[in-house]
């Protein structure tokens, strides 16, 4: 029989005094604890515990009242932090986890969703100052898509990372200037178009509509909580606690409030934004006089200015014209929908059948990956390739016994080879559960516009690391021929530069083609940013890229190619020692047509170290001032002294993420006496070096003999820059058809100018062109 008791006042023999009800000797319903240190509760009981709604005081003045499970903070609550800080929203654990503000000391409110006690998903902060930004957070920090207001009156529409401008956006100034460009960690990267004052820039829908609320946050919440007034009545708590502090209670589980973070009494350093701009700059003297002279002009309605930054640093701009410009847009965009057409013509890929195709992709990958994975691991056998080594399904969309219900359409689902990818990917380094999230995940797969001539349907995974492209029924055929050599040439060599395959597979829907995908990973998954890109065969008939080549993220051919690059001389003999062992194999298997797919992520140009200080100046906050273009800056560029340097390999300081699929042992370089190496990229991280993954190299810019022709101005010649490659598109057979293109194009160019050769011929041409393009260092 339960025994219930009235309220009565106890004391403990530690000091303690409880006075409430009771239930089987347990505290119950209704109670005031009241520790020897003073810290106090009063609030709902069970079974021993603090259960229910109450309210906690501790001596130092901090106070919390709302919900409480178990002992902890959980539910909704409010807290007042001992310092005036003020937290109302959702707990977990003690810890801030769900929908709720804060208003902080300084009078900063955050305002939306937390994770682990810190800002994570949507959320809104406002500075005391005036500026405010929306968007989305990660680990305390701005990350994602976002909107940046100052009190100056500018604004950004772009990505951020880590709290820093990074990816593309639009900076908007007070006086009515645009700038719609590339940033990568708070410093303009890449190519963008300023747009003065006067100027009539492009449409903003796009970039106010992009996160799904206006420019002043409207609708970004569907929950909010109002703080104006707590602004104003925060108190003001002289007295400091730690919530790591541990109380002796005797007969009750005290684990919620001795097992409080420290990290609870924490600001997560979400500082004024403007200092985050002060990397955000023109920050050499040429780049300012540009600038500044443009300022002291009257502009045109119609002159814009093409510019493009290496980490800050203006490299080239060109005057354009604004009907240019839009002219050129208008164009792209006919190019567009007239190759959306031409893909089309399959009838499959239009409207909302890609984005099924998505989704069935996913479907099929989940399956076959969670059907192979629990298989213990074993060598593959010749019975595991060819095309009767498969999985095959049906995806009904109601479900079946084997597969789940989808909102896609019904389709049939074939996966090739599975015991080889699924060794494959163990080469690789790649693990099963990764590479589900990665593919298959809620975030989808970004479609691509095809970068060649083949038509091809291409799929970048949400994370970056992997491409899915469609193949012909031909490429297939080949795949699956050369894929035993493939398998024992990865096996042998485990830094080919070859591309990664890491699955095979073909989608049917009733009534349309059979759609064959090939997933292959990204070798420019890196978080620093690629400014060039460059396929190259080593031959020259048609190899340069037809219209603008100023666009960002454009791939380049063998003509377009204006820089040589240097690096160290172990570094460049094991490149082209590998380079020859991949041709070699690809000559065996009768294989042309491929190329060298050529990334280079430049560093701050070699001209500008000299006029560079420390970068220990760069954090003194009384250097601020603002540039010509209305934003923050500083007396000095924010950018090291150094472009990157090589250093002793240690594994344990080595950054390796989000990186490609690297496999083997880092690379060894002569001039740090025949040591394995790491590369240092002062601002950024340190990197393991290693065949086609941040190879280290200078490039040297090969000046036109006529500038007066172009507009366009390279103000410097040599640059530091961060290397990525890999062999593409090894799929082509030297075979009947391509012979007959041969023999017809040699009677009218030049035979040795032509891409279509006799694999011999290719592969020596191919070496000798990369030979020229590569150098050591003097």
């Amino acid at each position: 029989m339960e025994d219930f008791q009235g309220t009565t006042e106890n004391v403990f023999a530690n000091g303690d005094v409880y006075i409430g009800s009771f239930k089987n000797s347990l505290l119950y319903g209704k109670g005031k604890y009241t520790w020897f240190d003073g810290t106090t509760y009063d609030g709902d009981w069970e079974d021993g515990k603090m259960t229910g709604k109450g309210k906690i005081i501790w001596p130092s003045g901090a106070k919390y009242e709302g919900e409480i499970s178990g002992g902890y903070l959980h539910g909704f609550g409010t807290f007042n932090y001992s310092d005036g800080s003020i937290y109302n929203g959702d707990w977990r654990m003690n810890i801030h986890h769900g929908i709720g503000q804060k208003l902080y000391a300084n009078l900063d409110i955050y305002d939306g969703s937390w994770k682990e006690g810190m800002p994570e998903g949507c959320g809104r902060y406002f500075w005391s100052s005036g500026n405010s930004y929306i968007g989305n957070w990660k680990g305390g920090q701005m990350c994602g898509k976002g909107i940046m207001k100052w009190v100056n009156g500018d604004h950004f529409i772009g990505f951020w990372l880590n709290g820093f401008r990074h990816g593309s956006g639009v900076y908007h100034f007070a006086d009515g200037a645009y700038y719609f460009g590339s940033w990568s960690r708070g410093l303009k990267d890449g190519k963008g178009t300023f747009y003065p004052a006067g100027s009539k820039p492009p449409s903003l829908e796009k970039w106010h509509n992009f996160l799904g609320y206006d420019i002043h946050g409207k609708g970004f919440l569907s929950r909010t909580l109002s703080l104006n007034s707590e602004k104003e009545k925060a108190p003001k708590h002289g007295l400091k606690h730690s919530f790591s502090e541990k109380f002796s209670v005797t007969g009750i589980s005290s684990a919620g409030l001795s097992n409080w973070p420290r990290s609870m009494d924490i600001n997560w350093g979400l500082s004024d934004p403007t200092r985050e701009a002060l990397a955000d700059e023109d920050s050499c003297m040429m780049s300012h006089t540009s600038d500044q002279g443009q300022h002291n002009v009257a502009y045109k309605d119609r002159t814009v200015y093409e510019r493009e930054y290496v980490q800050g640093v203006l490299i080239q701009e060109r005057v354009k014209d604004y009907e240019e410009i839009f002219h050129r847009s208008k164009e792209q965009k006919k190019t567009t929908v007239k190759e959306a057409r031409k893909v089309s013509c399959i009838n499959f890929f239009e409207s909302r059948r890609s984005y099924y195709l998505m989704l069935n992709l996913q479907l099929g990958i989940r399956y076959t990956v969670g059907k192979i994975t629990p298989v213990p691991m074993r060598e593959v056998r010749s019975s595991d390739f060819g095309k009767r080594a498969r999985i095959v399904m049906y995806f009904p969309g109601k479900g079946s016994q084997f597969t789940p219900p989808h909102y896609s359409v019904d389709f049939h689902w074939k996966d090739y080879c599975p015991m080889v990818f699924r060794n494959l990917r163990e080469m690789f380094k790649l693990d099963a559960a990764e590479y589900m999230m990665s593919i298959c995940g809620d975030d989808g797969l970004r479609e691509l516009s095809s970068p060649g001539k083949s038509g091809s349907i291409f799929y970048l995974s949400q994370d970056d690391r992997f491409v899915i492209k469609t193949l012909k029924k031909s490429e297939l055929k080949v795949l699956l021929k050369m894929l035993p050599k493939y398998y024992g040439h990865v096996k042998e060599h485990e830094n080919t530069l070859i591309t990664k395959f890491f699955g095979l597979h073909r989608i049917t829907i009733y009534g349309h083609r059979k759609v064959r995908f090939v997933v292959m990973g990204n070798m420019f998954c890196t978080e620093l940013k690629i400014h060039r890109r460059y396929d190259l065969k080593g031959s020259t008939l048609g190899r340069y890229t037809h219209g603008d080549k100023s666009r960002d993220g454009i791939t380049m051919k063998d003509l377009d190619l204006s820089y040589e690059f240097h690096m160290d001389k172990l570094l460049r003999q094991s490149l082209f020692k590998q380079i020859s062992l991949d041709c070699m194999f690809l000559e065996s298997l009768n294989i042309i047509d491929y190329s060298l797919l050529l990334g280079v992520h430049f560093r701050a140009p070699e001209k500008l170290k000299a006029l560079l200080e420390p970068p220990a100046t760069v954090h003194n906050p009384d250097n601020l001032h603002h540039d010509d273009e209305g934003e923050s800056s500083v007396s000095e560029p924010m950018i090291s002294p150094k472009g990157l340097l090589l250093v002793t390999h240690e594994p344990s300081s080595v950054t390796t993420a989000p990186g490609p699929h690297i496999r083997g042992r880092p690379l060894k370089t002569y001039s740090l006496g025949d040591r394995e190496v790491d590369v240092l990229l002062p601002g950024t991280a340190r990197f393991r070096v290693q065949l086609g993954v941040n190879m280290p190299a200078q490039a040297s810019h090969k000046l036109l003999d006529d500038k007066s022709e172009s507009s366009e101005v390279e103000l410097f010649e040599l640059y530091d820059v961060v290397l990525y490659m890999g062999i593409i598109d090894i799929l082509q057979e030297y075979n009947l058809k391509k012979k007959l293109e041969h023999a017809c194009k040699s009677l009218r160019f030049d035979p040795l100018s032509i891409s279509v050769v006799e694999p011999h011929l290719y592969a020596t041409r191919f070496k000798r062109f990369l030979e020229k393009v590569f150098h050591d260092l003097p």
